[in-house]
């Protein structure tokens, strides 16, 4: 592809794109990546993402892919969607990718946050076909959940349902600032994780590095406390890049689809026995029938006194731990749930 003037390489159209897509089907294709002076190999095929490209140069350098700057002649890749398929963009083989970028060990600050990101209830309401049911996003689950090596730390227990959560102003507040971590928790996490042990197996799971997973629930405790085990931990690695359409608007984000897990412990987890616990709803726009909206947990010096979500959800937790299926609830309506458990046992 030949360069511009001299306003430099110029970004590859729509209408190219589509057609380097057409005359080259999905194959197998090795790209070098190029960062702070090594050389990592990355094997891909046609059919994934330059998202999922960022993924796997995650796995081999750990720089985000928020945070990663990608470099090819003659391509200006920052200006392509996450959804492109790599099919469609010209690499030559073993071409040289450089990157820019830097780890979170040298930031240190929590990665949710991203103002980039569409509003949280501003997708799939006018959707034609629900992201869920789309046939690209069904297979790029196949492919995460294949590919994805899900962190256990205890073995799966026969006959308990699932709990997953997540970290950042679910269970911790990591934007405030204290010397001691154990001052950002969310109030009555422990007690909250024991009693649902009871009844569900416990995986955490958080849009960050699996360093930053493993740091924050040694630091808040949630690793050694002997009343509950936590099942396994899940990083960014583990979520898919889909694309929402709403009022001619295509917004691009990462969410958590539980598939990954389902297709890895199909004897012990599948959508009427799973339960999904964000701060935000995308993170389960693959299983919007799992999850639950909790209230994000900010300025924890201020709200730590006041704040009894948990204490709530362990009320909610245990009133359905024994339905025979999660999915068909509206978790929507949770606390509606609890206030009428509360009323038919003071009648009872």
């Amino acid at each position: 592809m030949a360069a511009s003037s001299s306003a430099g390489p110029s970004a590859v159209d729509a209408a190219s794109l589509a057609a380097v897509a057409e005359a080259a089907p999905p194959e197998e294709m090795t790209l070098v990546v190029k960062w702070r002076g090594q050389e990592q190999t990355v094997r891909m095929v046609g059919d994934d993402t330059l998202g999922e490209l960022k993924l796997r140069i995650c796995e081999v350098t750990g720089v985000l892919p928020k945070r990663q700057t990608l470099l090819y002649p003659k391509l200006i890749l920052k200006d392509m969607d996450d959804s492109t398929l790599l099919s469609s963009i010209p690499f030559k083989p073993n071409g040289k990718i450089s990157m820019i970028g830097t780890i979170e060990e040298e930031i240190f600050v929590g990665q949710e946050d991203d103002p980039e990101l569409l509003d949280d209830f501003d997708f799939e309401q006018n959707e034609a076909t629900p992201i869920k049911d789309k046939d690209v996003y069904k297979q790029k689950l196949k492919r995460r959940a294949s590919r994805y090596k899900i962190k256990l730390l205890n073995p799966c227990r026969k006959g308990k349902k699932l709990l997953v959560l997540d970290i950042d102003y679910t269970l911790f507040d990591h934007k405030s600032t204290a010397e001691n971590p154990m001052e950002l928790m969310r109030p009555y996490l422990h007690q909250f994780l024991t009693a649902a042990y009871a009844k569900y197996d416990i995986m955490i799971w958080s849009a960050t590095s699996m360093k930053w997973v493993e740091l924050k629930m040694e630091q808040l405790g949630v690793l050694s406390n002997p009343d509950f085990k936590i099942t396994a931990l899940m990083d960014h690695l583990a979520m898919i890049t889909v694309q929402s359409e709403n009022q001619s608007r295509k917004k691009t984000f990462d969410c958590k689809p539980l598939g990954v897990i389902w297709a890895q412990f199909p004897e012990y987890y599948n959508e009427k026995n799973t339960i999904m616990f964000d701060d935000l709803r995308r993170n389960f726009v693959m299983n919007p029938q799992n999850g639950l909206v909790i209230k994000p947990f900010r300025k924890a010096h201020s709200n730590r006194h006041d704040d009894h979500e948990l204490v709530k959800l362990t009320h909610y937790l245990l009133s359905i731990g024994d339905l025979e299926d999660l999915s068909k609830l509206d978790h929507g309506k949770w606390e509606s749930f609890v206030d009428e458990s509360v009323k038919r046992r003071k009648r009872s």
